[in-house]
């Protein structure tokens, strides 16, 4: 585990509890002068223009305040959450506000659209899924870049797939049937499959991973938590079809320009390597146009600002007056 190239859990976790036990007065007072900095930035539009996609709600939204308001809590009375991670990650913005704003933190992994406004990890790439709003949560295990120093002409020519499989996976269950054994295709499942056990294989490293030119980013309960380092690499990730978006505002990303994208039933995968291997200036153009998405969220100070914008804008609306 301490070789799999993952963020450690270790400093995570010793950075959020040193956190939670600063007196929330100290940061309450930096609110107005950490707001302050969108004025001095050059970047100010784009600032803006995530925080209206990541919050799309408005003074004129239209929701059931009624609703809403029998499942918000005061942030001060924000219980931990099952999973820590959502709550470490909300509370280190949520904790710069006034403590008696109440909010929905809804925690885990949201395939809808929530009924009432909340802060979610993930929403479905719909139309009007205003109620769902995007921080950045769980991000120690989602946010995740790599240092690739392998080029994509020296890697292997084939696609490989690591990942569980399950009830809510029946896409991974489907690339499974149809790929396994291919010889342009190194896929196995990292938990045991009752139908199929012979296709489990253990894990693999991400810098396993970087020896192949294609990498599979399947979706799972959610988003696929490969594609972000994925899209860092000098590999290129594979998927459907996008249905799903979190902080990496996957809604945004282009076929074909940021990733390959194949049928639903991937029965076009081989065709599609095959167009790659075969056009290599185009799948290297993938790979530039992908490092330059994932540098917009490299800048943790403008992260730091459009996470408090976005609460900023939730409170605003939620808990204003009617």
């Amino acid at each position: 585990m301490l070789h799999s190239g993952k963020n450690s859990n270790l400093k995570y976790y010793l950075r959020s509890y040193l956190r939670e036990y600063t007196p929330k007065k100290f940061f309450q007072l930096q609110l107005k002068r950490e707001l302050s900095k969108l004025d001095k930035r050059t970047d100010r539009e784009e600032v803006l223009g995530r925080v209206a996609y990541y919050c799309k709600l408005t003074r004129e939204s239209i929701f059931d305040r009624q609703a809403w308001g029998e499942k918000a809590v005061a942030l001060r009375l924000q219980p931990v959450t099952g999973q820590k991670t959502y709550y470490f990650d909300a509370m280190e913005y949520a904790r710069y506000f006034d403590q008696s704003l109440r909010w929905i933190l809804d925690p885990g992994d949201k395939p809808y659209v929530a009924p009432e406004p909340a802060i979610v990890k993930n929403r479905p790439i719909v139309e009007h899924n205003d109620n769902s709003v995007l921080l950045n949560l769980d991000k120690n295990r989602h946010f995740l870049f790599v240092n690739d120093n392998k080029a994509w002409r020296t890697k292997r020519d084939v696609a490989i797939f690591r990942g569980d499989l399950g009830p809510r996976k029946q896409n991974r269950d489907l690339f499974m049937q149809r790929w396994v054994g291919h010889p342009m295709v190194d896929a196995a499942s990292t938990n045991r499959s009752d139908e199929h056990p012979e296709w489990q294989k253990p894990k693999l490293t991400i810098g396993e991973h970087l020896d192949y030119k294609f990498i599979m980013s399947l979706e799972g309960n959610d988003v696929a938590s490969n594609l972000k380092w994925v899209m860092s690499s000098n590999s290129i990730a594979v998927t459907p079809k996008l249905t799903q978006e979190t902080w990496f505002m996957e809604g945004t990303l282009i076929p074909n320009y940021h990733y390959i994208e194949v049928r639903e039933d991937f029965e076009d995968l081989e065709e599609r390597l095959t167009y790659y291997i075969n056009h290599l200036d185009e799948a290297e153009a993938i790979i530039r146009h992908a490092h330059e998405y994932v540098q917009k969220f490299q800048d943790k100070k403008r992260e730091k600002l459009i996470s408090l914008l976005v609460l900023q804008r939730y409170f605003d609306v939620t808990n204003g007056s009617d």
